[in-house]
């Protein structure tokens, strides 16, 4: 790849820098989305942890052989150091893959020879973060205001978070003061990460805490009626995991599980439902409720404007 390119690259990096810098510091924030594959020689996000990088490289085709994959990638690193001032030893990569419908969401990544996990602050909560092992790092920088907003709804509340991942939505509740909190999730070693969050800002009470390890599907047929005033839904887009009963496929689903949820809730509770699906249509006629409000733009933060590649919506019961 010739110096041009990579000037153009040092150029759009350096402005998204200097711009989202400003607004970052504004808003007090300190994990935040830089670039995300503005420049197609450079398919790459880049996200800072405090005083660390994420880099996810996404799996494209390109023409480099290996040994200048790894001049593209040196040169590439030195860059963002440079304009970051973040050393290059504290930038961590991974290489995100196009999801294929036969694989699971949020399964471990290859094993890489030493973990790097650390913690992290969001509006004065504390999360944990793996910048090694997974595709993702267990926090979702792009639901930071739609976390706000559960927090502003969450005191006093019965607090129902499905599909739970990590948790950050429930610790957002518990510090709130919700009444009770309970985060359903098909993979224990999330709701462990989850468990270690809540512990992490002085939230154990495994009474009015609980995490759940069950199929969303299921488990939400089994809850009573007229239970809960606010629930958090965010499903993997396609899901066959071996544990589960059936195939999840948001598209098709999406309207039985909101359904399902409506049922739960209190009349006049609130429900935030988000998907990653990017050609997701809500089928609102179907649905139980009358309100329901496109949040999307909303819930975008500054440092994912124009790249969000997802849909959120506030439905309440009636």
């Amino acid at each position: 790849m010739n110096a041009e390119k990579f000037k153009m690259f040092e150029n759009r990096l350096f402005k998204n820098y200097k711009h989202r810098l400003k607004q970052a510091k504004r808003l007090n924030i300190s994990c935040w989305r830089v670039y995300d594959h503005d420049l197609p020689e450079f398919p790459i996000c880049i996200e800072i942890y405090e005083n660390y990088i994420y880099i996810a490289e996404y799996n494209r085709r390109h023409s480099l052989n290996e040994e200048e994959h790894e001049i593209w990638l040196s040169e590439t690193k030195g860059i963002i150091s440079t304009i970051t001032g973040i050393a290059i030893e504290n930038m961590y990569l991974r290489v995100r893959k196009r999801m294929d419908h036969k694989e699971e969401q949020y399964e471990k990544e290859t094993e890489t020879p030493v973990s790097k996990i650390i913690t992290v602050k969001e509006n004065r909560l504390q999360f944990k973060v793996n910048l090694t092992d997974y595709l993702d790092t267990g926090l979702f920088l792009d639901h930071r205001l739609t976390r706000q907003m559960v927090q502003a709804e969450a005191k006093d509340t019965e607090f129902l978070n499905l599909f739970s991942y990590t948790s950050s939505f429930s610790v957002y509740a518990a510090a709130a003061g919700a009444k009770t909190v309970t985060s359903v999730d098909l993979s224990k070693t999330y709701l462990a990460w989850s468990e270690d969050n809540f512990e992490l800002n002085k939230l154990k009470n495994p009474v009015n805490y609980q995490f759940i390890h069950a199929d969303v599907k299921q488990y939400l047929k089994l809850l009573p009626a007229n239970k809960y005033d606010l629930v958090v839904m965010d499903p993997p887009t396609f899901s066959n995991s071996k544990r589960m009963k059936d195939v999840l496929d948001i598209q098709r689903d999406h309207v039985e599980l909101i359904n399902d949820v409506l049922r739960t809730m209190k009349p006049g509770a609130i429900l935030y439902f988000s998907t990653n699906f990017t050609q997701f249509i809500l089928e609102a006629s179907l649905i139980n409720s009358t309100h329901i409000k496109d949040i999307t733009k909303a819930t975008t933060p500054f440092d994912f404007e124009g790249r969000l590649k997802r849909w959120c919506y506030k439905i309440i019961k009636p």
